[in-house]
């Protein structure tokens, strides 16, 4: 097979140059789109400096403004040249000037040849992912943005305004289907043909010219309508802030894309010598055809920008110094808050009984009825398990729960399926010890049998209600103990997140664990949640769940050594 890079240049140009002549050499055909807004001599030097590669040419250059329609002119117009010049091309990347290839060109080709039907392209709906900055989801397709938002800004906001108040909504053409993703794809031959010579692509392209940011979005959605398979995820490591800005690699990063096992990532720092003198790295036959694997970088900027945007525990700046809450706590004693463990563990809330003695309670919030500890219809105090009973005041139902029970530790079991009328309650509560596995609702979806097409809806559901409450929890009023992780995060050490639980909730009569409890069976949870992904719908929240990871939690886990100090 052969693979074609489209390279977008708008400066940068020794380094645009550099990467140019690497894919150049590895056979790969470039064609390469010069922003117009580029001098005609700094144009003219470039092109001339790559006259002598023979497999590089150059397309029709378009106006690229951030946002706008000419970056989609673009790939288009190179997208074209390469399909008619280069008949043996089977894949094409596309890249910018700033990609830099992390591992050698000959583990992307044969990691494509392994996936010869493959389109690998971001492609989420609006509906299913909360992905978008800057307040505008699906308002993008509906309104119409025909001007540049880094050149016009305040026009730029007064005329979205006035199509607000004049309820103005534009028709979405009929089959089309929104979708959104990183605009860094890599698409077969046949499926870039098809969307190049559909006969409706005028009617597209007219749709996408005014639609916002259009290059995370044309691509994204028109390969749904041609695609066999599509795998929603990019083969560029590219990685944005909380305010959707791109983050810039340097040297420091050194180590973190070595780790990252990604083909390419964007944006290198231009003067990033170090980087530009290790990568990429050599050719290395154990990690040939293995999969980008980027759980490791999404953890630490998951935890980086955590700490950009609320700061460190106990030290306030005065840019975001905390309004003081009045109460002084919400319940009479503490108690643990438990989300996910018992969909990763069927049998939790018996086993953690037995090891705590605390009085363990089913889903108190459920909206079916209140499943307390013994399962009572009543309970100390006269407490009701009518739910419309519990749900006339959820706060006073929890801490007369635990007034009413206050000489026992009590802790309950809590999830995006229930009532979330209390979670600010939960979040305020200096008292509470709040322990969520983000994404473990994903696991009873898929034991349920039922495809992922069929349960993508309610994925989608359960996602946004329980980022929802994540946010609260991480918001600045939220005074709990708070321990949040990904389900990929959990199964890789759940000992010793349950052995911190035990201790927390028993105290000194907790007991050492010497195993857990029995894990449900996740066997093909990692298919089922890339199959989510192809359906359109990103589990985000689940972290990076692959096979080896659930081989590992599925292993019975190895006691650790001790030495015995001899006298």
């Amino acid at each position: 097979m052969t693979l074609g890079v489209i390279m977008l240049i708008h400066t940068g140009f020794d380094r645009a140059e550099q990467m140019a002549r690497h894919w150049n050499d590895a056979g790969c055909p470039v064609d390469i789109h010069i922003d117009s807004n580029v001098s005609r001599a700094s144009h003219d030097h470039f092109v001339s400096a790559l006259s002598d590669l023979s497999m590089v040419r150059f397309c029709a250059r378009q106006r690229c403004e951030w946002g706008t329609w000419g970056l989609v002119a673009a790939s288009q117009a190179a997208a074209t040249m390469m399909l008619e010049e280069f008949a043996d091309v089977s894949h094409v990347f596309l890249a910018s000037g700033s990609c830099l290839p992390l591992r050698p060109v000959q583990e992307l080709q044969a990691y494509l040849q392994e996936h010869p039907d493959t389109d690998f392209i971001e492609s989420a709906t609006t509906s299913d992912v909360l992905w978008t900055v800057g307040g505008l989801d699906r308002e993008r397709f509906t309104l119409r943005f025909p001007l540049a938002w880094k050149k016009h800004r305040k026009l730029f906001d007064w005329f979205v305004t006035l199509q607000q108040m004049v309820g103005y909504k534009r028709k979405i053409p009929e089959g089309l289907v929104p979708h959104m993703g990183s605009q860094w794809w890599c698409l077969t031959r046949q499926t870039l043909d098809a969307i190049l010579q559909d006969p409706n692509r005028p009617v597209y392209d007219r749709f996408f010219r005014h639609v916002w940011i259009p290059d995370e979005s044309y691509y994204q959605s028109v390969v749904r309508l041609h695609a066999r398979t599509v795998q929603s995820r990019s083969l560029t490591l590219a990685k944005f802030d909380y305010q959707g800005k791109p983050h810039i690699f340097f040297d420091d990063h050194l180590e973190l894309l070595q780790r990252s096992d990604c083909f390419v990532a964007r944006k290198i720092w231009r003067d990033a010598e170090v980087l530009y003198k290790m990568f990429p790295q050599p050719v290395d036959a154990d990690r040939l055809g293995a999969a980008p694997n980027t759980g490791t970088v999404d953890r630490l900027f998951s935890h980086a920008v955590e700490r950009r945007t609320l700061g460190r525990p106990g030290l306030y700046m005065q840019s975001r110094f905390p309004s003081a809450d009045r109460e002084n706590g919400v319940a009479a004693a503490p108690y643990a808050v438990l989300q996910g463990f018992d969909d990763v563990f069927p049998d939790f809330k018996s086993w953690l009984t037995e090891r705590t003695g605390a009085q363990v309670h089913g889903h108190l919030f459920a909206k079916d009825r209140v499943h307390f500890a013994d399962e009572s219809r009543i309970y100390r105090g006269g407490l009701s398990d009518h739910p419309r009973l519990r749900d006339y005041n959820a706060k006073m139902f929890l801490t007369n729960l635990i007034w009413n029970g206050r000489e026992d530790q009590h802790c309950f079991q809590f999830g995006p399926a229930d009532s979330q009328e209390v979670q600010w309650t939960l979040a305020k509560d200096t008292n509470a010890s709040i322990w969520v596995i983000s994404g473990a609702w994903s696991i009873p979806l898929y034991r349920s049998g039922r495809s992922a097409s069929e349960v993508r809806a309610e994925a989608a559901r359960l996602q946004r209600i329980e980022s929802k409450f994540l946010k609260t929890l991480r918001g600045p009023h939220a005074h709990a103990r708070i321990k949040i992780m990904t389900l990929a995060e959990f199964i890789e050490t759940p000992m010793d997140v349950l052995q911190t639980i035990i201790d927390d909730i028993a105290g000194h009569k907790g007991r050492a664990l010497t195993q857990t409890p029995k894990m449900a069976d996740l066997t093909g949870l990692a298919d089922f949640l890339q199959e989510l992904r192809n359906q359109g719908m990103h589990p985000f929240l689940t972290g990076d769940i692959t096979q080896g990871n659930l081989r590992k939690a599925q292993a019975k886990p190895r006691r650790k050594p001790y030495i015995i100090a001899q006298k």
